[in-house]
């Protein structure tokens, strides 16, 4: 590996590992008590060394904020590939609720935390967060095209169907079921199979 290459791996890990104490920290003591400073103090650098990677908390904050979405649009795309619109609706709500699992800290921040979702709401800026919506509408309207599911106002039917996979998961990663750890996630599926029996034509 030559120095530049070396250098451009370093400068990355570094940005990962702010990324990281930043994440823990909002989720531990709020978005808005978590200054640059108290992030220096968690990864043991001087504030100036975070400032030559990120202008701002708030840039912290969006950074954090696409990753999460990227993230799960992956795998939103991964069962894009299955032909039968209802099986894929039924995909599609299986991979958000996986993801809300696999990555706690990261829907708290995009979903769940109001200090978070109040400045991305000021800045206008949800635009990777909208494109995961509009699969979803998408899904929903070739489910209701091929008569799978009644046909409606694809608006309204993608925020039930958002709320009701976005409940499930908020209810797993904050803990508020009384229901055995290692029965959550089959909890979760057979959730979703009566939830799709109910909205099926």
């Amino acid at each position: 590996m030559g120095i530049i290459e070396r250098k451009e791996r370093e400068k990355s890990e570094m940005k990962q590992f702010i990324l990281d104490a930043a994440m823990n920290l909002f989720i531990e003591e709020g978005f808005e008590n978590v200054s640059i400073r108290r992030i220096a103090d968690k990864i043991e650098y001087s504030p100036a060394t975070i400032y030559l990677y990120f202008k701002d908390k708030d840039e912290i904050l969006f950074t954090l904020h696409v990753a999460g979405f990227e993230l799960l649009h992956k795998k939103q795309k991964a069962i894009q590939s299955e032909s039968d619109a209802l099986l894929r609706l039924k995909k599609h709500a299986e991979a958000y609720v996986s993801f809300g699992i696999e990555n706690p800290e990261y829907y708290q921040l995009m979903f769940i935390m109001p200090g978070p979702i109040a400045k991305i709401t000021m800045a206008n800026e949800w635009s990777c967060g909208i494109r995961s919506y509009d699969l979803l509408k998408e899904n929903i309207k070739d489910a209701m095209e091929k008569n799978q599911i009644p046909k409606g106002d694809v608006e309204i039917a993608a925020f039930g169907f958002w709320s009701f996979v976005h409940g499930i998961v908020s209810l797993l990663i904050r803990h508020l079921t009384f229901f055995p750890q290692e029965s959550r996630l089959p909890m979760s599926l057979s959730a979703i199979d009566y939830f799709m029996h109910t909205i099926k034509k």
